[in-house]
């Protein structure tokens, strides 16, 4: 054999042998749980769910790597196969606000090297309040605004998403004023109050009114505000003359 065929024969055997050595099956691993489960809760059975005997992931070092030198969420216990909690998951502080959260990991298994993609889908729990952002939301309405007449208020927010967001309000009970709930175009949620008898300045200058708002988790999890309602006074009285002088209703 030449120098340079047995060069290539050399080439092909390291390719060879190199190919038996880097074994890497993409077999993806799917789990799905509820956030802020405990330490070392069960997500599933890696051993099971890979058709593997126990004892094989002690012997073949397997372990869990995660993308991006993310802290690592999840572990293996070697003695029984299952894949378990190893750090609080928190899904607001790892998604925010979107719909889907999803941590993505990889199991490495060595001799040979074996690579398994692991999906975990973290599920919203109703562990978050709605929260106004003011403890107290200020409005001032004309005395002269006619009934049927409508005031935003500030949003309540919630870090939970869905039906644990944020579904309704309601106002305390009072004379004057009464509120809607009404709906955004992203399916938040934002209150109104209406006008449901006109005001007049002389006779009430002021409502201080609790307004709360209510997710739709089970149990409900409520925040409340106060709205101090400021009654502007308009030149609605003209001024009664008698013999001796004239006056008028009007002060501010």
């Amino acid at each position: 054999m030449t120098h340079k065929g047995f060069s290539v024969f050399r080439l092909i055997l390291c390719f060879v042998s190199f190919s038996v050595t880097l074994h890497i099956v993409h077999g993806d691993l799917s789990y799905s749980f509820p956030e802020e489960m405990k330490r070392e809760s069960v997500i599933g059975n890696i051993a099971t769910d890979l058709g593997l005997e126990v004892k094989t992931l002690s012997s073949r070092e397997a372990r869990i790597d995660t993308e991006l030198n993310r802290k690592r969420y999840c572990d293996i216990n070697l003695n029984t196969g299952d894949l378990i909690v190893a750090e609080r998951i928190d899904r607001e502080a790892l998604c925010g606000e979107k719909a889907s959260c999803i941590l993505k990991s990889e199991l490495i298994l060595e001799a040979p090297l074996e690579l398994h993609r692991i999906s975990l889908q973290i599920h919203d729990i109703n562990d978050n309040p709605p929260v106004f952002t003011k403890d107290e939301i200020k409005i001032e309405i004309n005395e002269l605004a006619v009934k049927g007449s409508r005031f935003r208020v500030l949003e309540a927010h919630d870090l939970d998403i869905g039906q644990n967001a944020v579904q309704s309000f309601a106002l305390q009970t009072n004379s004057y004023l009464e509120l809607k709930t009404q709906s955004k175009l992203d399916g938040g949620k934002y209150a109104e109050l209406v006008l449901d008898k006109e005001l007049d300045r002389e006779e009430q200058q002021e409502l201080r009114l609790l307004l709360t708002a209510r997710d739709g988790g089970n149990p409900k999890r409520t925040g409340t505000a106060t709205v101090h309602v400021t009654v502007l006074d308009a030149n609605d009285n003209a001024p009664v003359c008698t013999a001796f002088h004239c006056s008028s209703r009007i002060w501010k």
